[in-house]
Parts: structure tokens; C-alpha cells; sequence
């Protein structure tokens, strides 16, 4: 049962990163235009 006061707050933590690097990864443009690298290694 100790170990649920270890364990809960590590899950709350690591949700707060993982919240962070999908915000971070939609706020720097990388879900923009996701066609447009699939076309371009079929173009080269």
C-alpha cells in the first residue's frame, strides 16, 4: 500500500510530460502538414 504514495504522484508527473511534449510538438508545427513528407521522399 506505500507504494501507491510513490507510484501516484510519479503517473501524475509523468502525464504532465507527456501533456507537454504533445502541446510542445503542436505549438512548434510538426502535425502541420503531415502529407507533405511522404510526398517528398516520393519525389526525390
Amino acid at each position: 500500500m506505500e507504494v501507491l504514495y510513490l507510484l501516484v504522484p510519479l503517473s501524475v508527473v509523468l502525464v504532465f510530460f507527456i501533456i507537454g511534449g504533445v502541446w510542445w510538438a503542436i505549438y512548434r508545427g510538426q502535425f502541420d502538414d503531415i502529407e507533405q513528407e511522404g510526398e517528398r521522399i516520393l519525389k526525390e
